[in-house]
C-alpha cells in the first residue's frame, strides 16, 4: 500500500496531467454577486499556469461591463479571456493542447454549457466554471444548479450584507427593471447590493 501511494504522489509531482491519461473534471465556483467567484477563479488560472498548464478561458458576449477580452474582478484582478456567444463556441475553440478551461458568469450561457463542460471533462480537461446559481428572486439560475449536479467539486462563495454584516448568499436588485437578466455598464453582476439576510 505505502508502495502504491508513494508511487502516486510521484506522478501528480511530475505533471501527469499533461499526459491526459486520466479523466478529467468539472470545478464550480457559485454564489451571489460580490463574493469573489471570478476572483477564485482567477486565482485557480494562476496557479493552473504556475504549475506550466495550458490554460484557455472564456467569457459570455453579453458580459461587456469592464472589459471585452478579459475577465475581471471587483478587486481588479484580471484575466485575458475569448468571447463567445454560445456553449458550443467554447467546444469549438478549444485547442487539442489545452489542459484547463476558464468559464466565467456561467449563467449567462445557454443549457448546452453542461454538455459541453461534460465532453471536456471527458477529453481530460479540468473545466472551471464561476456563476451565479440562484437569480435576484433567490430562484436557481439555469444552467448553473445542473452544473452543480455533475461538478467534482463545489466552492461556494458568500458576500457580506452590507446592512448587517452577517454573510450573504443572494442578491438584491436594486434597479426597477423586469427580466431575469439585466445587464448595466459599471456593474459586475446583475444587481449592485447583496440581500439582507
Amino acid at each position: 500500500m505505502e508502495e502504491f501511494i508513494a508511487q502516486g504522489n510521484e506522478d501528480h509531482l511530475t505533471g501527469g496531467v499533461h499526459q491526459r491519461n486520466a479523466p478529467g473534471w468539472i470545478e464550480v465556483i457559485a454564489g451571489s454577486m460580490f463574493s469573489g467567484k471570478s476572483e477564485e477563479l482567477i486565482r485557480r488560472l494562476r496557479r493552473a499556469r504556475i504549475a506550466r498548464q495550458r490554460v484557455q478561458v472564456f467569457k459570455p458576449l453579453i458580459d461587456n461591463r469592464y472589459s471585452h477580452d478579459h475577465i475581471v474582478s471587483h478587486s481588479e484582478m484580471r484575466h485575458e479571456s475569448g468571447v463567445v456567444e454560445t456553449a458550443a463556441e467554447i467546444l469549438a475553440q478549444v485547442r487539442p493542447e489545452t489542459d484547463v478551461v476558464g468559464i466565467d458568469e456561467g449563467q449567462f450561457f445557454d443549457g448546452e454549457l453542461v454538455g459541453v463542460a461534460n465532453e471536456l471533462a471527458r477529453r481530460g480537461l479540468r473545466v472551471i466554471i464561476a456563476g451565479l446559481d440562484q437569480d435576484y428572486t433567490g430562484k436557481p439560475f439555469e444552467p448553473m444548479p445542473q452544473l452543480l449536479a455533475v461538478a467534482e467539486y463545489i466552492t461556494k462563495t458568500h458576500a457580506i450584507c452590507v446592512r448587517c454584516g452577517q454573510p450573504a448568499n443572494y442578491s438584491q436588485r436594486t434597479v426597477q427593471v423586469e427580466g431575469q437578466v439585466v445587464v448595466r455598464r459599471g456593474h459586475r453582476e446583475k444587481c449592485s447590493s447583496v440581500l439582507t439576510l
